[in-house]
């Protein structure tokens, strides 16, 4: 059971999720499903929902044969350089790398 909050309102709903695993009944703690369900989390606010709100990919009309895969191929990377300097704020690091004459070289160790 999760609870969660309206802010917009103050009201406190419950609402029952549900996980699927393969793993027989018994083999993992309640504590280690809940830290498979954070981690999972994780991802995808570090990297799927900047990928949709910093790129628009899920606006994207890229839709045909490998292409959208390889677009996300050359985001990731783009993402983990700009984790890997210090940025929490990627759509700031890449106005911020846009707008320097040296561009994304500094951060990737090249002169």
């Amino acid at each position: 059971m999760r609870w969660k909050r309206d802010l917009g309102v103050g009201r406190l709903t419950s609402e029952r999720i549900y996980l699927v695993t393969s793993l027989p009944p018994g083999a993992a703690t309640g504590s280690e499903l809940a830290a498979w369900i954070r981690g999972q989390w994780l991802i995808e606010n570090q990297l799927h929902q900047v990928r949709d709100r910093t790129f628009r990919e899920d606006a994207s009309k890229v839709r045909t044969r490998h292409l959208p895969r390889v677009m996300a191929g050359l985001r990731n990377p783009v993402i983990g350089v700009h984790r890997q300097d210090g940025h929490t704020n990627i759509a700031a690091a890449l106005r911020r790398t846009a707008s320097t004459a040296c561009g994304p070289s500094p951060p990737l160790g090249l002169t």
